[in-house]
């Protein structure tokens, strides 16, 4: 995981807000709301993309054979990346996360 700068208003909103972007579908939140918050909309849209896997994983359920396999491993995969985002927001930081910053640049 590589970390960058991003300009942030800084301030205890600004970590809410970039908390709620892993917390599932409340990810629209600061998506819609902090577009000028660099360092928000960073861990929004990261969020996002997270949320969209858990959203696949659930119709995965319906696969016959391998969708229980699919979705017990984007479970694990979707609850690691959203505590790693945590932290990276408790931190402060930027973290691109593996799987998710590659697809949320192109958001």
């Amino acid at each position: 995981m590589t970390t960058t700068v991003l300009h942030t208003e800084g301030g205890t909103r600004s970590r809410i807000m970039a908390a709620m972007s892993y917390m599932g579908i409340l990810c629209f939140v600061p998506l819609l709301m902090n577009r000028d918050d660099e360092f928000v909309y960073f861990h929004s849209r990261q969020g996002l993309v997270i949320w969209m896997w858990g959203i696949l994983a659930v119709f995965a359920l319906h696969v016959p054979g391998v969708g229980k396999w699919v979705f017990s491993f984007s479970a694990m995969v979707i609850v690691t990346l959203s505590a790693v985002g945590l932290v990276s927001v408790l931190l402060h930081k930027a973290w691109k996360l593996p799987l998710a910053y590659p697809l949320a640049r192109h958001l």
